[in-house]
Formats: structure tokens, sequence, C-alpha cells
């Protein structure tokens, strides 16, 4: 059943009551503005004249930018390196998120991205980073700082980039934590993890990533439903919600049948950060007093705004509200 906008609207206005710990790989993206006239001599590349730079939090920190665009509260846990893009993405974060679980370990570089944009098309993208699983003294403090504030969070949000954060230890301890607190647990999977991910409220895999970790490829409704079906067996999860880019998404739940929803993206610029935007805006609204048909219904209208924007955006109510309006 399709979500009205009234109900959108009272699940909304109870979006800044809610208190969302993100944990995750950290990552600091800086984007290279400019505009393409000639070729270089040197090589069969575009030669970018620079005129503008800028950065902000990504990875598990546009999680929590996406959830604070939308008027929730959100706590981020995670690594940052004793750097200067460390210092710099703890300032943008303070801006919008409680920073009290940064974790700040001197062996490890904070995560740069750095993404070259003319005229609208990224041309490439420059990563700095050190990959490898944390220490466990890290995974420790981590742990920790989860027991003494669980009561704090209506949800948590694990965000695995497969940057060395999200490690089985961690998620088994978090499932555990969460159980015993009554605390929605979802995961932005990473598709090599997913043996991680037991017991956890709702995964929100892509169709790629659905199609790597299960062993279904997914071609059309009979093996979109055999690779969903699958997935809730062998994860023991209540719950996926595989996206599907341009064929929207489909939402599993035990006892239930698929749920289809068509994508709401009207012009699509830049998918980056449409992943981020979903599992925040769905994450949100569970811990809000939606069900999961229509937090999957919320999440797909988010990402459609988010999609339209040239690098990694977010999306706000009013033009979330704006979206249904004119659904």
């Amino acid at each position: 059943m399709s979500i009205e906008v009234g109900r959108v609207s009272k699940l909304m206005s109870k979006f800044h009551k809610s208190n969302i710990l993100v944990i995750g790989d950290l990552i600091l993206d800086k984007f290279i503005w400019g505009d393409v006239t000639r070729i270089s001599p040197e090589a069969p590349v575009p030669v970018v004249h620079v005129q503008n730079e800028s950065s902000m939090p990504g990875g598990a920190a546009n999680v929590s930018c996406s959830i604070s665009a939308l008027n929730g509260q959100t706590s981020i846990l995670g690594i940052i390196g004793n750097d200067s893009d460390g210092k710099l993405l703890k300032k943008q974060l303070k801006c919008f998120a409680g920073v009290n679980g940064l974790i700040i370990d001197a062996d490890r570089p904070t995560i740069l991205k750095t993404r070259i944009v003319a005229r609208h098309q990224q041309l490439v993208r420059v990563d700095h980073e050190q990959l490898g699983a944390m220490r466990e003294k890290i995974t420790f403090k981590i742990i920790d700082y989860i027991k003494k504030n669980a009561k704090l969070f209506d949800a948590i949000i694990i965000e695995d980039y497969g940057k060395g954060v999200v490690i089985p230890n961690l998620i088994k301890e978090v499932v555990l934590i969460a159980k015993k607190n009554n605390i929605i647990v979802t995961v932005d999977p990473k598709e090599d993890h997913f043996s991680y991910y037991k017991g956890v409220t709702c995964l929100t895999p892509n169709q790629y990533e659905a199609e790597k970790a299960i062993g279904i490829k997914i071609l059309d409704d009979k093996s979109l439903f055999a690779a969903g079906r699958k997935f809730l067996r062998k994860l023991d999860c209540s719950s996926v919600l595989i996206t599907r880019g341009e064929n929207g998404m489909c939402l599993f739940e035990k006892g239930k049948k698929p749920f289809q929803i068509p994508t709401r993206a009207q012009e699509v610029f830049d998918v980056s950060g449409a992943g981020d935007t979903v599992i925040a805006a769905f994450t949100l609204a569970l811990a809000s007093g939606a069900n999961l048909q229509e937090a999957a219904q919320i999440s797909n209208y988010a990402a459609g705004v988010v999609v339209g924007k040239i690098g990694v955006g977010t999306c706000t109510q009013a033009e979330l509200l704006e979206k249904f309006s004119f659904k």
C-alpha cells in the first residue's frame, strides 16, 4: 500500500525525537571543481582548470549528515587519524552530530576521497587510505562506548565501507546490546562481509551487492524474490531492502510477500551518497514509528531527491515533503 503524504508528515514531525547512533568507516570527501577546454599534450586525458575546492563528511559521516538534514538527532562512532584531515572532519561533524565517540588512531590516516568534477561530470577519484582491521584495543573502546550509552539511542546504523572498523566481533556485540535494549539495528553492507550481519533488523544492499553475496543473478522478479528469501534464511534478519537503481527497491520481511517500490528519481545527476540517504531515512522513519513498508517508501523518495543533485548530497524534510506532494 502506498504511503500518503499526511502519514509522511506525521512521521516526520517525530524525527527530531529520534536519536540514531552511526558506527562505521569515517571518510572526508574532497571535491575539486573545474572546467575542461582541452586535452593534455602529455597523455590523452582532459586538463582541468580548477575553479573551486570543497570538502564534506563522507562514508558513515555522511549517513549522520543525512539524518541531521532530516532533523533527526545523531551521534558518530568511528576512527579518524591524528592529522589535518581528521581535525577538519571532526570540526565539520560538530556542526550537526555528537562526536564523543570519535577515536583518534595515530597509526592510521584519516580516509580521504578526492573527486575531480568538471561540467557536472566526475572525471576521476583519488583515494588515500590504509586498509586492514583496526587494533583490538580500539574495538574494545567502541564496544565499551556502546554499552555505556545504549539507552540514549533508538537505533544503530552500521555503515560498512570495508575499511576496517566493522569486524565480526563488533557486530556480534552490537546485536547483543541492541536486543537487550530493544534498539533497531540496520546495516549498509559490504558485499564481502555478509556473514557478519546475522540477527540485525534490516540490511540495505544494492542489487550488485545482493547478487554477489547470495550467488543469484537478479534478472527478473523470480530471481529477485529468490535472492530476498535466501537472504532472510541465511542471515536470520527481520528484513532486507534491496535497492535497484532505476528499478526502485524491493523489501523482504519474514512471513510477508515481497513489497516492490518503483523509483522516484526524475533526473539522475549523481548517485554519490544515495545509499547513505536510503539507510538514514529508512532507519530514522523506523525509529519514529513507521512500519517497514512505510520506512522503505520514505527512503525511496529521499534517494530520489539526492540523485538529482551534483556531489554527495542530502535530503531535507521540505524536499521530501515536496517530492511526496508531486508523486
